[in-house]
């Protein structure tokens, strides 16, 4: 029997092969986990749809493929019944039918991952978490006890002592699949970008005030429900356009992505029915998507379905303006940057020292003007300048 790569996920179309988790000869039953795959989003397991032995694999790791390709072979388990059943004969050699299967690996995709990247053999490890469970911690200390004995007998040296040529970095995986969407979303989309200013002094201060409270919610919580009460007034920027059936599909959903910084690259997981949410329950979920993002835990429904994307680069500090690329088929995303204390022109042409953020605004020029987009972020920076006009709109 065939086992293909199937879609996962939405408009999957290829995956990489991270790992084998089973070896030819192997039983396995139905849903155990064959083989760990790469995509764009996410890391996946790919089980056994039925029960058989491993026969022979068709892919290599690290190979790239798409979906329909055939991973490996699976030999019907009661091809070799005969062989377990059949009486000994004592005229005829013997064989033995080893019928133990593998011993399933209890390791999150992530736990694999660092394992893969210090060229670790997960399976030497021994697990300390629940079941047995082999824990991010137990792999950093198999990995540090390697070290010391490679140090004692002076072998770590003696490799690296004449690397003179530098590092590769493999370019496949999720940083392949990113670059493939972003070159679609650049090639595809006339992209136009707006830069602004935008005053947060009384959203910080409401926000301190809160913390007063024992209420804490972050920033960019604000300025999702911003956002999002904004797409209500210039619904253009919460559409997609449907360039081959000539229309522009107008989205009444509010499905807001995050733009996360992981390990393995760029993610963006995606908070629904914003239009529906408090602050703090978009702060509650922008923390747990965010953990899940870093930990490669998101789930397929997490991580699709957006319909506006936000980038917040403000707290890794020193960005002041980009030109942010789309998430196609998005209209609009909206990056927030580096906020500074500067002097500012206020009531009665008196100056004061304001918190001034910058963003950028990029969008889908064939769908929106400029003019639109202008009065949209207008109406954005209105919020933020008064969270009180934001909390009453939401009565």
């Amino acid at each position: 029997m065939e086992v293909k790569l199937h879609d996962i996920g939405e408009g999957m179309t290829e995956a990489n092969i991270s790992s084998f988790l089973v070896k030819p000869g192997d039983i396995v039953k139905a849903d155990d986990p064959l083989i760990e795959i790469q995509t764009d989003k996410m890391t996946a397991e790919i089980p056994a749809p039925k029960n058989g032995i491993v026969k022979e694999f068709m892919v290599a790791q690290g190979q790239l493929v798409s979906v329909g390709t055939t991973l490996l072979l699976l030999e019907d388990v009661h091809s070799i019944e005969m062989n377990i059943t059949q009486p000994p004969d004592s005229k005829k050699e013997n064989f033995t039918v080893n019928s133990d299967k593998k011993k399933r690996i209890m390791a999150s995709p992530y736990t694999r991952k660092i394992a893969r990247e210090h060229n670790v053999q997960i399976k030497d490890i021994e697990g300390t978490g629940p079941a047995g469970r082999i824990t991010d911690e137990d792999v950093y200390r198999y990995i540090q006890l390697s070290k010391k004995l490679v140090e004692t007998v002076g072998q770590q040296k003696e490799e690296h002592k004449n690397d003179q040529i530098g590092e590769k970095i493999p370019f496949r995986g999720r940083r392949k699949q990113i670059a493939k969407r972003m070159t679609q979303s650049v090639y595809t989309i006339p992209h136009c970008t707006l830069f602004e200013e935008v005053d947060v002094t009384n959203l910080i201060q409401f926000r301190n005030e809160l913390k007063t409270t024992n209420i804490h919610l972050s920033l960019t919580a604000f300025f999702i429900k911003a956002i999002s009460l904004s797409l209500k007034d210039y619904k253009i920027f919460n559409a997609k356009l449907e360039e081959e059936q000539e229309f522009i599909h107008i989205l009444n959903e509010h499905h807001i992505g995050i733009a996360t910084d992981t390990p393995e690259g760029l993610i963006v997981p995606v908070i629904h029915h914003v239009e529906q949410k408090t602050i703090t329950a978009i702060h509650e979920d922008l923390k747990e998507l965010t953990h899940k993002a870093v930990e490669n835990a998101l789930s397929i429904k997490e991580i699709t379905g957006g319909s506006f994307t936000i980038s917040n680069v403000g707290p890794l500090g020193g960005s002041i303006g980009a030109t942010p690329i789309i998430q196609h088929p998005e209209v609009g995303l909206m990056s927030f940057h580096k906020t500074k204390k500067m002097p500012v022109v206020v009531k009665d042409d008196q100056i004061a020292i304001r918190s001034i953020m910058n963003i950028s605004m990029s969008f889908d020029h064939r769908v929106a003007d400029g003019a639109t987009a202008v009065a949209f972020t207008n109406r954005f920076a209105q919020f933020i300048k008064n969270p009180n006009l934001m909390l009453l709109e939401m009565i």
